[in-house]
């Protein structure tokens, strides 16, 4: 589990200054993985009191853009963000309630999968969403379906 040294230690690898709201984003998004950005500004107001949502914004490029963040997108969702970088993983999405799971590589090692034709480009991660339904929305439409 990460603490706020360890997160510290992270802001100042990555040659960026350490900052309240910086180590309260970090803090919240390792605690609540695939949180969108409003969901990360009302946890991160519960710890510091006023914080814009600019500032927010802010701190999640500039951790996104230094490697310590993961932005996700699926399909009709908004932005996501995770503190699991660097490993090529995937993920399960929820059709129905829009639940995020991580998966590890299908195969092997990045980018694990195998284009077939590159194009020349040089592949180095590949990202996969699996849709379905999450066992309790699985379990939930079974039983509407089945009066």
């Amino acid at each position: 589990m990460s603490t706020i040294s360890e997160f510290e230690r992270m802001l100042r690898g990555a040659a960026l200054r350490v900052t309240a709201p910086r180590l309260a984003v970090l803090n919240v998004v390792h605690d609540h993985p695939h949180s969108d950005t409003d969901s990360i500004l009302s946890l991160v107001r519960e710890t510091l009191g006023t914080v814009s949502h600019q500032a927010v914004y802010d701190v999640l490029r500039a951790l996104t853009a230094a490697g310590l963040l993961r932005r996700i997108q699926p399909m009709g969702s908004v932005a996501r963000y995770e503190t699991r970088v660097g490993d090529n993983h995937h993920h399960l999405v929820c059709r129905s309630c829009g639940a995020i799971v991580d998966i590890d590589c299908a195969v092997g090692e990045a980018p694990c999968l195998t284009a077939s034709d590159d194009n020349g480009f040089v592949l180095d991660e590949a990202e996969v969403i699996y849709w379905g339904l999450c066992p309790d929305c699985s379990t939930s439409h079974t039983s509407r379906s089945h009066p």
